[in-house]
């Protein structure tokens, strides 16, 4: 073997106790007990070990400008209007080193997939997605990024902006997405972005239902266009802050026919923590989708990070855990079957979103892991527990030492 890690508990069933993974040309080739074979070894110490944690919904292209941003002067305000005007000024040599810098971090933090979103309009053209679409080559040693097209400022309304959607996907973005929110006809941008996915036979990926109230939510649309152009398993709503504003059995119903269509959704607990409840001086709403109420009625669903250091959400260290525990913290989630489904929601909910056919650890499937110091998914979430260790296609990518009381 290339490479034998031992001592790892799999994420997916810690409880059976530590096993060897061997690994052989990038790939995985045994997982046992006391693995019989020879090679270089590296030690888990019996913590868990996964195949990596996915970003499922994260924008390389505009993190880390909120130095360039004032701060709001009133509790009421577009972080979409405040970063428009500053994207014509962004080259592409600006975008490719902020978004490394996150990209790396992402990598430190145990991710080694990701799906990044990528606006392009007249404002910004094609060059954040020149600049990602380098950075998807230059780092894929350590992390596979795949790049979703939208138009953040509308469709319909910003004459220009379809074309460079169509040009994205005819240059290899593997999924379509967009925000109809922002669009003077938000559903003619949805009939339209469904359209370009049958077209292209790209997922789709839409940032959907912001806001104070559950009137005039998009997702019932979007729900019957899976349904009539048969793309369920293949769409995703993310954000979703409105199911949050729902009583338990209205909330019922939405899963169910999301759960029936095959629409899955992607919770993005900081942002949406940060711009909900601006309307309110006191008792303020949290505004972040239950995902676990969601999974539990058949829902498929996933946590990321959204935004890193920018306006609409001013934070953030590319930790999934970290937000994974802000999820159960907000969602007072504290059962440890719950907490277990936060972690898979970072794992093996987020690859079947993703349609991830070659994730987890398997005989078979290439040789990403990532070991964490926890013996159990649950403790990892709880205590926001950092990886030691990632290794992509066998190769470590990442280490970091636990840290050490230096007694007298």
């Amino acid at each position: 073997m290339d490479l034998i890690i031992r001592n790892a508990r799999l994420s997916t069933r810690p409880e059976d106790g530590p096993v060897d993974i061997g690994i052989e040309n990038g790939r995985i080739g045994a997982i046992a007990p006391k693995l019989s074979a020879e090679g270089k070894e590296h030690d888990a110490a019996g913590g868990i070990v996964c195949a990596g944690l996915i970003e499922t919904h994260i924008h390389l292209d505009k993190s880390r400008i909120i130095e360039r941003c004032p701060p709001e002067e009133t509790r009421e305000f577009s972080p979409v209007k405040s970063v428009a005007p500053m994207k014509k000024t962004w080259t592409v040599e600006d975008v490719h080193a902020r978004a490394a810098r996150t990209l790396e971090e992402c990598v430190l933090h145990g991710a080694t997939r990701m799906r990044t979103q990528v606006e392009v309009d007249p404002g910004i053209g094609m060059r954040g997605f020149e600049a990602v679409a380098a950075l998807v080559d230059e780092y894929k040693w350590a992390i596979d990024v795949e790049m979703c097209v939208f138009p953040q400022e509308g469709l319909t309304n910003y004459p220009g902006t379809d074309e460079l959607v169509v040009e994205g996907l005819k240059r290899g973005a593997k999924v379509v997405g967009g925000a109809p929110r922002y669009d003077t006809d938000g559903p003619a941008q949805i009939e339209r972005i469904f359209e370009l996915g049958r077209e292209f036979d790209v997922d789709i990926d839409m940032h959907l239902d912001v806001g104070p109230t559950a009137d005039q939510m998009f997702i019932h649309q979007v729900c019957d266009l899976t349904e009539k152009y048969k793309r369920g398993g293949r769409v995703v709503a993310g954000h979703m802050a409105k199911l949050s504003t729902m009583p338990p059995d209205r909330l019922k119903e939405v899963a169910r026919r999301l759960a029936d269509v095959g629409v899955a959704v992607t919770v993005l607990p900081a942002t949406d923590l940060y711009l909900m409840g601006r309307d309110q001086d006191h008792n303020v709403r949290r505004g972040v989708a239950d995902a676990n109420f969601l999974l539990a009625h058949g829902v498929n669903c996933s946590l990321s990070s959204n935004n890193v250091l920018n306006p609409a959400t001013p934070y953030g260290d590319c930790s999934l855990v970290r937000m994974a525990n802000m999820h159960a913290n907000l969602l007072q989630v504290r059962h440890p079957k719950e907490l277990r489904e936060c972690f898979a929601m970072l794992t093996e909910r987020s690859a079947r979103l993703l349609n991830l056919a070659d994730y987890g650890i398997k005989v078979g499937n290439p040789a990403d892991i990532v070991i964490f110091d926890a013996q159990t998914p649950e403790q990892a979430i709880a205590e926001v527990r950092n990886p030691l260790a990632a290794f992509k296609r066998g190769r470590q990518t990442m280490v970091r030492q636990p840290a050490q009381l230096l007694r007298p």
